[in-house]
């Protein structure tokens, strides 16, 4: 755990600067064992302190790989000279954050250091019941990561928090060999909030997990093709997740609106089916915890659902304070940093499609001729809304029933179009806890959603 050793610089903040004060430490412990050898054994922790000031709108920042008191002390003094000083030089519209509240944020999880041996022993024992159970692939991988990232922050004009948000993950992949001769993969993974040691005490909890990914790449392997073209689908929950991170998310990001996203001129408009409804949480939903709790962002704003899309209209975007202003919204705790010597940006934190009142069997019974996409495998969109997602495990639905596995497809088309297509929405949350955004920093998120029946564009052979 982090000491507190920059609490006593708060007095120091300058009258009238916009000051935020971070000591903020990641740790990740990472395992993979494959085919019974361990191929990756790795701890790493990563700390320092960092400071950013504003002065009219402007920003100076600094930071060291230093958590000590005179390492806070030096960069909130270069901080602080560098927002005067800019201030002085450049030229350029100023935009004054908005105001929010104050107050202070109490430590919710702890931190616990796993040993290593633990974490190899249980990744160990999973790998020799894969071995001795999975016959008939090619090979197996058990990767096991836990992660943590701890800030303690003080600001000038917002929320003091110290936060520690820990995070642990199994993941199982496996590969086989269709009958012509061609690899197959198949992952899933296990991910939930909290240390290695409080949550996979047992390594025969997740035999089931392995069971699951052999029975579905066995099946997988004597998979057909999809046909292409323009299809009726039900898109999984995971998949609908991805839709909503990748295609949605990225375009109301606040920042990437001022750049020219497409979600621009579509505030207040329709963008989406009116069964369609779209929320960035903090750290509750639906009355329970999310899987990756954001209490307080790296501004100092107290964390608050974003809602982004009601009834199938864009009705918000994710802000900083700054662009809060700018589009007159409320800045609901978004501003992220992944690292001690990140400076925030606008990041999602769990983005969730909310559910409907289908049912997945009528769902499925509805369809004559189509595609149930459960998982996919990577997925890439742009400002525009234009998405590609990798499809890495789905079946065939024929006379409204689920029938032969697919090969590995993709799936592609303009998520505002795509929206508008769909018709029914199920009852069911599946959340994705296990992945990490990549816009110019890393950051764990969450996603998820129900089951969605739409039309969409699947690749073919």
């Amino acid at each position: 755990m982090l000491q507190d050793n920059i609490a006593s610089l708060k007095a120091s903040f300058e009258t009238g600067l916009m000051t935020e004060l971070r000591e903020h430490e990641n740790r990740e412990r990472y395992v993979v064992v494959t085919d019974g050898d361990v191929q990756n054994n790795a701890r790493t922790n990563t700390s320092g302190v960092s400071a950013r000031v504003g002065k009219n709108g402007i920003y100076g920042f600094s930071s060291m790989a230093d958590t000590s008191l005179e390492a806070g002390k030096t960069v909130l003094k270069a901080a602080t000279e560098n927002a005067v000083f800019m201030d002085k030089h450049i030229n350029k519209e100023r935009i004054l954050p908005i105001d929010i509240p104050t107050g202070k944020e109490e430590l919710r999880h702890q931190v616990i250091d796993t040993e290593q041996k633990r974490i190899v022993e249980f990744a160990k024992e999973l790998d020799a019941y894969a071995t001795e159970k999975c016959t008939g692939i090619k090979s197996h991988s058990i990767v096991i990561r836990e992660q943590s990232r701890e800030k303690i922050l003080y600001t000038s004009d917002g929320y003091d928090a110290h936060t520690a948000i820990p995070r642990s993950t199994i993941y199982v992949r496996m590969t086989a060999i269709t009958p012509d001769g061609k690899p197959v993969e198949l992952f899933s993974s296990d991910s939930s909030l909290g240390n290695f040691i409080d949550k996979f005490k047992d390594p025969r909890d997740y035999f089931k997990l392995i069971d699951s990914t052999y029975e579905s790449i066995m099946r997988k392997r004597e998979g057909v093709y999809a046909e292409a073209g323009v299809k009726t689908v039900i898109l999984g929950g995971k998949m609908a997740g991805m839709l909503a991170h990748e295609a949605v998310g990225h375009t109301v990001e606040a920042d990437l609106v001022r750049g020219g996203s497409v979600a621009g001129p579509y505030l207040n408009k329709q963008v989406a089916s009116p069964l369609i409804s779209l929320t960035d949480f903090a750290y509750e939903a639906f009355g329970k915890p999310v899987p990756l709790p954001v209490y307080v962002d790296e501004e100092g704003t107290k964390c608050t659902d974003c809602e982004i899309i009601k009834d199938g209209i864009l009705v918000g975007y994710m802000n900083n304070r700054e662009s809060a202003k700018q589009y007159g919204q409320k800045a609901c705790g978004n501003a992220r940093a992944y690292s001690f010597s990140d400076e925030p940006l606008i990041r999602m934190r769990n983005t969730l499609i909310l559910p409907g009142k289908d049912k997945l069997e009528d769902m499925i019974a509805s369809i004559d001729d189509g595609y149930y996409l459960v998982e996919s495998s990577n997925g890439q969109a742009d400002y525009t809304g234009e998405f590609i997602f990798g499809v890495n495990e789905g079946y065939e639905i024929k006379n409204g029933k689920i029938t032969r596995p697919i090969l590995d497809t993709t799936v592609s088309g303009i998520a505002f179009d795509m929206l508008k297509t769909v018709d029914m929405v199920s009852d069911n949350i599946t959340w994705s806890n296990s992945g990490t955004c990549g816009k110019k920093q890393p950051m764990p998120v969450t996603d998820g959603g129900p089951e969605i029946r739409c039309k969409i564009t699947i690749g073919g052979r």
